[in-house]
């Protein structure tokens, strides 16, 4: 696989999937990136995700895909995706398209390669089967999207300020 790099938009192209894209987010100085994979099927919630890590203060690398399917050939870094890097973290929404995003986290917990990744789930639903049924999981966390425009930029701030800067992750 060949990926091509938009030097314009910073974003990394794969060929047979033209929704998915990576890209890395220059912030002040900072060292290697970090590895976050986005999971996401609606484009306005992704789009807004990106531009709140990108006001960030940490250098982060973003990969999104659409759907669950996806999601799971590039953590297992089959097909398209064998070159994938290693995410350092998972943002997931539940209501996914092709494989929902409560299979997803069930696999990647199963997973012995995958299961020390945290899992940030971030969704519109607040059903508290949902929340149950995640933290039965073994999710690292539940986050619902905020309606407001401001409060869901400063929860994704949050969480990035959460996991990359007060919480100690193991090597990958």
């Amino acid at each position: 696989m060949r990926a091509t790099m938009n030097n314009a938009a910073d974003t990394l192209q794969f060929p047979t999937r033209p929704q998915t894209r990576t890209t890395v987010m220059s912030n002040a100085n900072r060292g290697e990136s970090i590895e976050i994979l986005l999971i996401e099927d609606s484009p306005d919630d992704a789009l807004l995700t990106i531009d709140a890590l990108r006001d960030g203060r940490l250098r982060n690398r973003i990969t999104h895909v659409e759907d669950g399917v996806e999601a799971m050939a590039f953590l297992r870094r089959t097909g398209q995706y064998a070159d994938a890097p290693r995410p350092d973290l998972i943002l997931l929404d539940l209501n996914l398209p092709r494989k929902n995003g409560r299979e997803v986290l069930a696999e990647v917990k199963q997973d012995p390669d995958l299961r020390r990744i945290p899992v940030v789930v971030m969704t519109s639903s607040d059903d508290e089967k949902d929340i149950l049924n995640a933290y039965n999981h073994y999710v690292n966390c539940y986050v619902t999207k905020p309606l407001d425009l401001d409060q869901f930029i400063g929860v994704v701030k949050s969480i990035e300020t959460f996991w990359f800067t007060v919480v100690k992750l193991p090597a990958a």
